[in-house]
């Protein structure tokens, strides 16, 4: 496919595209048969967005009773227990304990798919890289940015700064096409565990006000 393509005008930057979207293809039904059909998976992803929900219907409440009794206090000088708030909040801590859980127990669910997609990706990108080593398979329609331009025209003779290497063609694709396949597939993950920061590694987040 890629020799067939190479013989075209733009052949280099379309056999790049066309094996970056085969791979995001291969990739994904990897994906799929290890992660993606399984109850495991599919019972987290439930649970996270049944948390999310719940969530966040119990900051619309909260929000809601704090707006009613801020005028009720305005209009008679009284305010809303301090037990009640107290109890609401502890709730609000214990379902997003639970979603964080949730979210983290769903990224290590990925693991072993994670591996077999890198070394797919790895082979991928040796082949690439034999094939067009030292050529430049784009014009990129301006100069980019010296920081930016380490990678676009990392291996690329002459120079040219709008010349565009094959790591970074490659680089885009793979992340602009296996990102919309994803979505277009429903295999996106929950925005909520994004959101609950459910990464192997997760950011500390400050608490919702």
């Amino acid at each position: 496919m890629a020799s067939a393509l190479s013989s075209l005008r733009y052949g280099d930057s379309l056999s790049v595209v066309a094996i970056s979207g085969a791979t995001a293809v291969l990739c994904e039904a990897i994906s799929w048969l290890l992660i993606y059909r399984t109850a495991t998976y599919n019972s987290l992803r439930a649970t996270i967005e049944r948390h999310s929900r719940k969530l966040d219907a119990m900051k619309a409440g909260a929000s809601n009773s704090s707006s009613s009794s801020s005028a009720g206090a305005g209009a008679s000088g009284s305010s809303q227990p301090a037990g009640s708030s107290s109890s609401r909040a502890k709730k609000m801590d214990r379902v997003e304990t639970s979603l964080k859980d949730a979210a983290r127990e769903l990224s290590l669910s990925k693991i072993k798919s994670g591996a077999v997609v890198a070394a797919v990706l790895f082979v991928v990108f040796g082949l690439l890289n034999s094939l067009f080593e030292g050529r430049a398979v784009a014009k990129l329609p301006f100069a980019p940015v010296p920081l930016v331009q380490r990678m676009s025209h990392r291996g690329v003779p002459g120079n040219d700064p709008t010349d565009c290497s094959m790591v970074f063609l490659y680089f885009l694709c793979s992340i602009s096409i296996r990102t919309n396949l994803q979505k277009l597939l429903g295999f996106a993950p929950p925005r909520a565990a994004a959101a609950a920061g459910g990464g192997l590694f997760p950011m500390p987040d400050p608490k919702v006000n």
